[in-house]
C-alpha cells in the first residue's frame, strides 16, 4: 500500500463511502492535490542504489587516499579495525559526499566540526563515491572536493553519469530523499531513535510512510477552518459591540441601524442602505457639507446690476422720442443712397426717379447724415449700456442645485407664490416652529423646511431671468435678499447638525461598515464553512485508517528485528503507534513491557536494550520497500551490546543482506566472530591505520587464517633477521591456535546450554592460550595441568608438542623449523575444529 499515491489512495476512500458528500469530496482532492505536486520532486532521482566503493583524502582519520571497495549488490559486509583505525571516517565520508551533512556531527561543538581536515594532508581534502544504480547510466561517481584553505561547508560537489561530462550538483536535492529513507546509521543515532525528540521519530515514519501529503492536506483544511470560524467568531463580536454602541447613540439613524441588527439574521443590504442614505444622502455629511460650500452673489454685486440696468433704462427712456424710429430709417436710407452714388456715380433718384443724385446732392446728403447720426448717437449708446446691463443681471442668478433638490420648486410658481418679506430672524424661530429641547434637536427638526424654503426661493432667484425688463431691477434685490437669509439660517443649522453628527452619528458610520463586509463574507462562507468542517472531520478519521495500514508491515519487521535481537531479554515489544499529527504533540508510541508487565519499560531497559530497539525501528525503516537505495551503513552497532544480543544482530543483518546491501563498521570482533561461528555468509574487510595517517584496507577471513597467511609472510620477508622472524612466525602460530580456542570455547559452551553471559566470562578468565585450549576441549571446571594428558588421550601426542613448540617459540628459540610450525599449528587447529568433546562439564 505504501507505494501507491496518497491522492489516489484517498479517491478510493472517498468513492467508497456513500455518506461523503460530492463538495466535501472535492475539499479534500483539492487540498490533496495542492500538496501532491511539491512531493512529487521526492519521488524523482535514482533508484536500486548500491555503493560501489567510496574513497577519502585528507579527510577526518584518512591522510593519503584510500579506497574502501564494496561489492554492489545484496551482502553482509563488514568493515572491522581498532579504534582510530580510520573505518569510521570511511562511514562519514560517504554519508557526507551523499546528503552534505552529518548526524553525528548534529548537536556536537564548533571545535568536533573544525578538526574535520587530516592533520597529515591538510592540504587536499576530497571523497569519492561510486554508486551502481537501476538508471539508464547505472554508473554515477559523486565527489566532493574542497579547496586547500576551505571550510567544511564550503565544499563544491560534482557528478558524473556513466561516460557523461561531469556537472555541479547540490547535494540537498539528493538529501531530502536520504532523510525520508535513511540509510545511515552512527552509533550516537542508535540511542537517540528511542529516547531523542519525540517529535523527530514520528516525522521520520509519518514521512516514510507516505503521510506527510495527508498531514499537509489536512493542515491545510484545519487552516481553512479556522480562518472562516474565526471570521465568524469576530463577526459574532462585533455585531454585539456595534449593537450596543448604537443602541445608546443619541441618534435616530443609529437606532434605525439597531433596529435592523436585532434581528436574528441581519438583511445585510438593509443595514448598507441605510448608511449610504445617512452617508450620501441630503441629510447625510456628504448632503450637509454641500448646502454648506452653497454661495450667492453678494449683495453689493446684485445691487450694482440692478442699480446698472435701471439708470440704463432711464438713460433710453430720455433718449428716445415718437419719433425716433422714423429718424432712424431716414439715417439708415441717406447712408445706404450715399454709399450707392458713391459706388455708380451720378444717377437718378432710384426713390422718385426725377432728381439727380449729383455732387450737389451728396453735399446736401452728408450734411443731413451729420445731423441726424448726432441725434441719435446718445441715445444708441443708451441702448447698447441696456443691453449689456440687462445680460449682467440676467447671468447673475444660478440654476437651482441640486442640493436643495428640484421637488420643492413646483410646488409654488413664482407667479402664484407670496413670499414672506426678507426676516433676520431664523424660520426655526417663527411661531409655527417652536424650539425644541436643545439647539441641535432644533437645527435637526428645521432642516427639511428650511431647505424646501431655500429651495422655492432659489427657484424663484433661477426665473428671475425670465422677468420683464422693467421689473427685473426690483426682483433681483428682492429675491436675492430673502434668499441671502434664509441662506444663511440653513447653512446655520446645517453646521450645526454637522456639528452633532461628527459628534455621535459620523463615528459610527465606519464602525457599521467595518462590520458590513467581513459579514458580508461571513454570510458567503456559510456553506464552505460546513463543508471544510465535514472534510476536516473524514480526513481525520481516514488518516487514522490509512497510517494503521502503512505502519502495519513495519511494525511486523520492527517487532521481528527486536525479538531476534532480544536474546534472553525480559522486555517485550508490542505494537508501534503514531500518536499526533501536525500542530499537535506528536510521539511513537512503542508498546513494551517487562516481565509482561506494562509499564515504563524504557526507563528500565540496558544501554544495549535500547540499542537493539533503535534497530528495530531503523532497519525497517531504512530497508522499506520502494526506498530507492538498496544499501544500509551502520557505524558500530555492537556497542553495549550484551553476548547474546551480538548473536540476535549477526542474524539479524545477514537476514537483511539477502536483498541489501548491509555495510556495518565496528571495532568490535565478537559480530565477526559470531558471523563466523554461525557460518553466516559475509565479507570482511580489515582497516588498518599506519604512521601519519596512512589507511590500508585489506579482505580477511577469520582471525585464525589472518595470522597463519601473517606467519607465511614473515616467513618469506628476507629483510627480517632470522632469530627476529621465527619469533614473530612462532607468536602468529600461538595467536591463531587462540584464536581458533576462542571460537570453539565459545560453540561449545553455548551449545551446551550456558548464557552468553556466562561464557563471556568465562572466556575472560582464560588468560592464556593453553587455558583457552582447556576450555574448549575439556569445559568448564576442567584444569589446565590435564590439557596434555587430555590431548594425548584423545588426539595424540603431537598434539602436545605444537602447542608448546607455538606457546614457548614465541618467546624463546626452539627446534622445530618455522614453516613446519606453520605447518603443524595449521593441522592441530583443523583437529581443534573437527574434535567433539564427549561433554562439556558445568
Amino acid at each position: 500500500m505504501c507505494s501507491d499515491r496518497i491522492a489516489e489512495v484517498v479517491a478510493r476512500e472517498l468513492a467508497a463511502d456513500p455518506a461523503v458528500e460530492e463538495r466535501v469530496a472535492e475539499c479534500v482532492l483539492a487540498a490533496l492535490a495542492t500538496v501532491d505536486g511539491d512531493s512529487a520532486a521526492t519521488d524523482s532521482g535514482d533508484t536500486g542504489v548500491f555503493l560501489r566503493s567510496i574513497t577519502v583524502q585528507g579527510f577526518r582519520g584518512i591522510g593519503p587516499a584510500a579506497t574502501l571497495r564494496l561489492n554492489p549488490g545484496p551482502g553482509l559486509t563488514l568493515v572491522v579495525g581498532r579504534n582510530g583505525s580510520g573505518k569510521s571516517s570511511f562511514a562519514e565520508a560517504a554519508e557526507f559526499a551523499l546528503t552534505g551533512g552529518n548526524r553525528r556531527w548534529d548537536g556536537r561543538s564548533t571545535a568536533w566540526r573544525e578538526g574535520w581536515r587530516n592533520l597529515h594532508e591538510p592540504d587536499t581534502a576530497r571523497i569519492d563515491v561510486e554508486l551502481l544504480t537501476a538508471g539508464e547510466e547505472p554508473q554515477v561517481s559523486v565527489a566532493t572536493v574542497w579547496d586547500e584553505s576551505a571550510e567544511l561547508a564550503d565544499a563544491r560537489w560534482t557528478e558524473r553519469r556513466g561516460s557523461e561530462p561531469v556537472t555541479s550538483v547540490d547535494p540537498q536535492g539528493r538529501r531530502q530523499r536520504l532523510d525520508l529513507y535513511r540509510p545511515f546509521l552512527s552509533y550516537s543515532e542508535l540511542g537517540a531513535l528511542v529516547d531523542g525528540k519525540p517529535s523527530d521519530l514520528f516525522d521520520a515514519l509519518h514521512r516514510l510512510l507516505g503521510l506527510d501529503e495527508l498531514a499537509a492536506a489536512a493542515e491545510q483544511i484545519r487552516l481553512r477552518k479556522l480562518e472562516l470560524e474565526r471570521a465568524v467568531k469576530d463577526s459574532r463580536q462585533s455585531h454585539a459591540d456595534l449593537l450596543v454602541e448604537l443602541a445608546e447613540a443619541d441618534d435616530e439613524r443609529a437606532h434605525g441601524v439597531a433596529d435592523l441588527l436585532r434581528t436574528p439574521d441581519p438583511d445585510l443590504d438593509a443595514v448598507a442602505g441605510a448608511v449610504a442614505d445617512s452617508v450620501l444622502g441630503i441629510d447625510g455629511p456628504e448632503g450637509l457639507r454641500a448646502i454648506l460650500r452653497l454661495t450667492l452673489p453678494d449683495t453689493a454685486q446684485v445691487a450694482a446690476a440692478a442699480d446698472r440696468l435701471a439708470e440704463a433704462a432711464r438713460n433710453v427712456a430720455r433718449h428716445a422720442t415718437v419719433d425716433t424710429d422714423a429718424d432712424l430709417r431716414v439715417l439708415a436710407l441717406l447712408t445706404r443712397a450715399r454709399e450707392h452714388v458713391t459706388a455708380s456715380g451720378s444717377c437718378p433718384c432710384p426713390v422718385c426717379g426725377r432728381d439727380e443724385l449729383d455732387a450737389d446732392w451728396i453735399t446736401a446728403a452728408d450734411s443731413e447724415i451729420a445731423y441726424r447720426t448726432e441725434e441719435l448717437a446718445a441715445l444708441q449708446a443708451a441702448t447698447a449700456e441696456f443691453d449689456a446691463a440687462l445680460v449682467a443681471a440676467r447671468n447673475l442668478p444660478a440654476a437651482l442645485p441640486i442640493e436643495l433638490g428640484s421637488a420643492s420648486a413646483g410646488r409654488v410658481g413664482a407667479a402664484s407664490r407670496s413670499h414672506p418679506a426678507p426676516t433676520s430672524e431664523p424660520t426655526a424661530r417663527r411661531a409655527d416652529h417652536p424650539a425644541g429641547p436643545s439647539g441641535a434637536s432644533t437645527a435637526a427638526d428645521s432642516l427639511p423646511e428650511r431647505r424646501e424654503i431655500v429651495g422655492r426661493l432659489w427657484s424663484e432667484w433661477a426665473e428671475v431671468t425670465t422677468a420683464d425688463e422693467d421689473q427685473l431691477p426690483d426682483r433681483l434685490r428682492t429675491i436675492h435678499a430673502e434668499l441671502t437669509v434664509e441662506l444663511g439660517a440653513l447653512q446655520r443649522d446645517t453646521r450645526t447638525e454637522l456639528d452633532r453628527l461628527d459628534t455621535v452619528w459620523s463615528p459610527l458610520v465606519p464602525r457599521i461598515l467595518a462590520w458590513l463586509d467581513p459579514a458580508r463574507a461571513v454570510a458567503d462562507h456559510a456553506s464552505e464553512l460546513r463543508v471544510v468542517k465535514k472534510a476536516a472531520d473524514w480526513l481525520k478519521s481516514a488518516t487514522a485508517t490509512i497510517r494503521e495500514e502503512r505502519m502495519r508491515p513495519l511494525e511486523t519487521t520492527a517487532r521481528w528485528v527486536w525479538s531476534t535481537l532480544r536474546q534472553q531479554s525480559n522486555v517485550e515489544l508490542g505494537a508501534i503507534r503514531l500518536q499526533g499529527s501536525a500542530g499537535t504533540a506528536r510521539r511513537v508510541l512503542l508498546d513494551v513491557t517487562v516481565d509482561e508487565v506494562d509499564g515504563a519499560a524504557l526507563g528500565v531497559m540496558s544501554q544495549g536494550e535500547l540499542h537493539a530497539l533503535g534497530l528495530s525501528l531503523f532497519l525497517p525503516r531504512a530497508t522499506v520497500a520502494h526506498s530507492p537505495f538498496r544499501f544500509v551503513m551502520i557505524d558500530d552497532p555492537v556497542q553495549a551490546m550484551d553476548p547474546a544480543k551480538v548473536d540476535g544482530l549477526a542474524r539479524v543483518l545477514a537476514e537483511v543482506a539477502a536483498s541489501r546491501q548491509v555495510v556495518v563498521f565496528t571495532h568490535d570482533e565478537r559480530l565477526a566472530e559470531a558471523v563466523r561461528r554461525m557460518q553466516l555468509d559475509a565479507t570482511v574487510l580489515e582497516v588498518q591505520r599506519r604512521e601519519r595517517s596512512i589507511v590500508e584496507v585489506r579482505v580477511t577471513g577469520d582471525p585464525v587464517r589472518r595470522y597463519l597467511d601473517d606467519a607465511r609472510s614473515l616467513l618469506r620477508t628476507p629483510q627480517l633477521p632470522a632469530a627476529i622472524a621465527d619469533e614473530l612466525v612462532a607468536t602468529c602460530c600461538r595467536s591463531a591456535i587462540e584464536a581458533a580456542g576462542l571460537a570453539k570455547a565459545r560453540q561449545e559452551l553455548l551449545a551446551g546450554g550456558l548464557e552468553h553471559g556466562e561464557v563471556e566470562r568465562r572466556v575472560r578468565n582464560a588468560h592464556t592460550t593453553r587455558a583457552m585450549i582447556t576450555l574448549a576441549i575439556m569445559g568448564v571446571g576442567a584444569r589446565v595441568d590435564d590439557l596434555n594428558k587430555h590431548l594425548s588421550a584423545v588426539g595424540g601426542r603431537w598434539l602436545v608438542g605444537v602447542l608448546r613448540d607455538a606457546t614457548a617459540g614465541a618467546h624463546v628459540p626452539i627446534d622445530r623449523p618455522m614453516r613446519e610450525l606453520i605447518s603443524d599449528t595449521e593441522r592441530f587447529i583443523t583437529w581443534l575444529r573437527a574434535h567433539e568433546p564427549n561433554a562439556v562439564r558445568t
